[in-house]
């Protein structure tokens, strides 16, 4: 009787581990294959009229992580190519002594960017924010992703869903810490979860506000 009982715990836990891996790894599946063919290097990647950098935290004296830096420092790079003529800079502004946006901008300011070339978006808290509001907002139809590797599938995918039409490129110019790495990648699992929902269910909206076309010819 007790050898029938553990026998039945093993089953239960077997298979509820296999039902846990469909869960968090057919999401990743799908945004992964969203990238097919959509991935590219600066020098690769087409010409587009618009980047759109993700936020991605501020240090503690308010200049960009290393991460957001890197965003950046690519977007800009792609502009110094002549590869896009904006870019659209969307982060967290929530709170009065945290503004990732001005702090990006003034980055990429520091990096040779013309400020005539930056388009600040404020609320872009997360990265369905900044996928919707880029269009909705920014009247963007199609535009050159600017994230890391690992992100960079969930952002595609997103902005995918909203009809844009996308490329991506990372922006992994350094070797960062491998926990830290680590982190980022498991962090991904329920956030591509969270992110198909969605946007192919809830389809939540973001903070909203009056049209801001980036480009004078868009209607």
């Amino acid at each position: 009787m007790f050898k029938q009982i553990i026998t039945m715990i093993l089953r239960f836990a077997l298979w509820a581990l296999i039902v846990l891996v469909i869960l968090l790894g057919v999401p990743r599946l799908i945004t992964a294959l969203s990238t097919v063919g959509k991935l590219f290097t600066i020098d690769t990647v087409g010409k587009t009229r618009a980047a759109i950098v993700f936020g991605a935290g501020l240090k503690r004296d308010g200049t960009p992580s290393p991460v957001l830096r890197d965003r950046v420092s690519t977007a800009v790079q792609l502009l110094q190519a002549g590869k896009v003529e904006k870019i659209l800079l969307s982060g967290d502004n929530r709170f009065v002594y945290y503004n990732e946006p001005a702090s990006m901008k003034e980055y990429a300011l520091s990096l040779g960017a013309p400020e005539e070339a930056l388009v600040l978006d404020y609320a872009g808290r997360r990265t369905y924010d900044t996928c919707y509001r880029a269009k909705e907002i920014f009247g963007l139809q199609e535009a050159i992703l600017v994230t890391q590797r690992y992100h960079l599938p969930r952002a595609v995918f997103t902005c995918r869903g909203f009809g844009m039409q996308v490329s991506g490129v990372p922006a992994d110019l350094r070797e960062y810490q491998s926990h830290s790495l680590a982190y980022w990648t498991i962090r991904e699992i329920p956030a591509t979860v969270v992110a198909i929902w969605q946007v192919w269910v809830s389809r939540p909206l973001p903070v909203m506000g009056d049209p801001e076309p980036m480009f004078t010819d868009q209607k």
